[in-house]
C-alpha cells in the first residue's frame, strides 16, 4: 500500500510512525514545520514504495497532489465536511495501475456522537432519507463510472449511526426544542436545526411544520385562524425553492403586514405571487376563490407569514445551482435549472387565474395562450406507478441534447407531431422539465429546447436541444439515473 494518515497533532504523528516501524511497515510523519526538502521526500519515497505511509498533520488536506496514493488512514475527528472531502480527496487521483482507494476510517466508530450522515452528504448530497436508501441499495446513483462500497460490518455501524445520531421521534424534538428556548430566548428554525442536526425534511415531514413543533414545546400560544391547520402544512410545500429570484420576491412580500396589490405588481411577479399562494392556499380552497382572494387568505395567518419568512432565509443559504432567466418571454419568472412543482410550472406560465391551479397529471401540457408545449418526465422510472406502456425512454444524451419519447398514441402526422417537430416555424416553444424519480414533487427546469430529428411514432423518440446547456453535476445526476 501507500497510504496517507491523518493525525490529531505532531506527537500522534510521531507516535502512529514509530507503531507502524515497529510492525515492520515502512512509515515516516511530517507536519509544517518539516523542511521542504524532507516533505519531498517523504513523497518521493512514498511514490517509490520505499515507504508505505505517511503520517501527516493538517499538512495534506488540499493542494497536495499525491495521485499514487491508494489507502488512506482517518485518524483525527473533524466535524467539517469541507476537510472530510478534502482529506477523501488525496486518494481519489486516478494514476496508471491504481484502481481502488481503500479507506479506513477509525474516528467513526471512537466518537458515538460522530455524524456519519454530514460525511456522505458532503459527498452525495440529498437528505437523511435518500441517503439511507443509497447506503442500503449500495449506492446505485453514483455518475457513470464511479463506485463506492461499504463491507457488510461497516454498512451496519454507518446507517445505525445516521439513523440515532439525531432526535428521531416528535415528542423528542419536542424536548429539544423546549430545553434550548430555556437558554435561548426566541429560539429560531435555523438556530434549531443547528443544535439538532436536524434537516428541514425532519421538521415538514408528516403534515407537521415548525409553528407546531414550537406549539408542543409551549413557546408559544396556539394561535388559529381559519385556514391554520391547512397553511401550516401547506409550508413543505416550498422545501425545493432553489433560485434567487423566487426567494427574494417571495420574501419582500411576505415582509409587509399588508397584501400585496396584484394591479400594481409586474407581470411577472403576479405570477410568482400565484405561484406562492397556489402552492400554499390553493390545496384548501374551491377553484372558484380569486387570487386576491387567496392571497388575502394567506396575509390573515401572521403566524404562517412569520414561519415562512424564516424558512425562505434558510432556504437561500442552501441554493446549489446559478439559474438562470429564460429568454424566450420575460413574462414567466422561471429560471433554468431551478425546480418547479407543476403547480408552480402552470402558475408561472399563465395558466388559469384564481388561487388554485389547476390539476396537470399527465408528462405533457399544451399552454396554449403561452403558445408552450410543457413536457415533464421521470428518469428512473424503476420506482413509482409507472406501467409498461408509461415506461418511456428519457434520458440525458449530453449536455445538450435530451431523448425523449412521446406519449404512446402520437403518430409523427398527427396534430401534435407535427407540431413538436414544426415548433420554430410555427412560433411555438418546447420547454422541458425533468425529475430523478417520481417521489421528488419538483421538477428541474431544464429550459427551452429546438426538436433535431425523431425517430418512429406511437411513441415518437425526440431529441431536442437545450438552449442552455446542463450544468455537470445535473448531467451526472441524469445520467446515473438511467444507468
Amino acid at each position: 500500500m501507500r497510504a496517507l494518515g491523518f493525525c490529531v497533532g505532531i506527537d500522534h504523528a510521531r507516535f502512529m510512525a514509530r507503531i507502524f516501524r515497529d510492525a515492520g511497515i515502512a512509515s515516516t510523519a511530517i507536519w509544517s514545520d518539516t523542511p521542504e526538502s524532507e516533505r519531498r521526500a517523504a513523497l518521493s519515497d512514498l511514490a517509490s514504495r520505499r515507504i508505505n505511509v505517511v503520517f501527516s498533520v493538517d499538512l495534506f488536506n488540499e493542494g497536495v497532489d499525491v495521485p499514487a496514493v491508494d489507502t488512506l488512514l482517518m485518524l483525527r475527528p473533524t466535524d467539517s465536511p469541507t476537510l472530510f472531502l478534502q482529506q477523501l480527496g488525496r486518494g481519489l487521483r486516478r494514476s496508471i495501475g491504481k484502481s481502488t482507494c481503500a479507506v479506513l476510517d477509525f474516528v467513526g466508530h471512537h466518537r458515538g456522537e460522530f455524524r456519519f450522515d454530514r460525511r456522505f452528504q458532503a459527498l452525495l448530497g440529498g437528505t437523511r432519507k435518500t441517503l439511507i436508501q443509497q447506503i442500503e441499495a449500495g449506492f446505485p446513483f453514483l455518475p457513470a463510472g464511479c463506485h463506492m462500497e461499504l463491507d457488510r460490518v461497516a454498512t451496519e455501524i454507518v446507517l445505525g449511526n445516521i439513523r440515532t445520531a439525531v432526535p428521531s421521534r416528535w415528542t423528542e424534538r419536542v424536548d429539544v426544542l423546549r430545553r434550548l428556548s430555556a437558554q435561548v430566548a426566541g429560539c429560531s428554525l435555523a438556530r434549531y436545526l443547528e443544535e439538532t442536526g436536524l434537516e428541514l425534511e425532519d421538521i415538514y415531514g408528516g403534515g407537521k411544520s415548525w409553528s407546531d413543533l414550537r406549539e408542543d414545546a409551549g413557546v408559544v400560544e396556539r394561535m388559529a385562524g381559519p385556514h391554520e391547520e391547512a397553511l401550516r402544512r401547506a409550508c413543505g410545500r416550498l422545501l425545493h425553492v432553489d433560485d434567487r429570484l423566487r426567494l427574494q420576491v417571495y420574501q419582500r412580500l411576505l415582509q409587509s403586514e399588508q397584501p400585496p396589490e396584484l394591479q400594481q405588481l409586474p407581470r411577472s411577479e403576479q405570477r410568482l405571487l400565484r405561484m406562492l399562494v397556489g402552492s400554499m392556499v390553493g390545496g384548501s380552497v374551491p377553484k372558484t376563490v380569486s387570487l386576491t382572494e387567496g392571497v388575502t387568505i394567506l396575509w390573515s395567518h401572521n403566524r404562517v407569514r412569520s414561519e415562512l419568512l424564516e424558512l425562505l432565509e434558510i432556504l437561500a443559504n442552501k441554493l446549489e445551482h446559478v439559474a438562470v432567466p429564460m429568454s424566450t418571454d420575460p413574462s414567466v419568472p422561471l429560471m433554468v435549472h431551478a425546480r418547479y412543482t407543476r403547480v408552480e410550472i402552470l402558475a408561472g406560465f399563465g395558466v388559469g387565474e384564481g388561487a388554485k391551479v389547476a390539476p396537470w397529471q399527465t408528462g405533457v401540457y399544451w399552454a396554449e395562450n403561452a403558445r408552450c408545449d410543457l413536457l415533464a418526465f421521470t428518469l428512473d422510472k424503476t420506482t413509482g406507478q409507472f406501467s409498461p406502456t408509461t415506461r418511456y425512454r428519457d434520458y440525458a444524451i449530453s449536455t445538450e441534447l435530451i431523448h425523449w419519447e412521446s406519449q404512446s398514441a402520437t403518430r409523427a402526422d398527427s396534430e401534435i407531431g407535427r407540431r413538436y417537430q414544426n415548433h420554430a416555424a410555427a412560433g411555438t416553444h418546447i420547454m422541458l422539465f425533468a425529475r430523478e424519480r417520481s417521489d421528488d414533487r419538483a421538477f428541474y427546469f431544464l429550459g427551452p429546447a429546438n426538436y433535431v430529428k425523431h425517430e418512429s411514432e406511437q411513441p415518437m423518440a425526440i431529441t431536442w436541444r437545450l438552449q442552455q446547456s446542463l450544468p455537470g453535476d445535473l448531467f451526472a445526476t441524469f445520467a446515473a439515473a438511467v444507468a
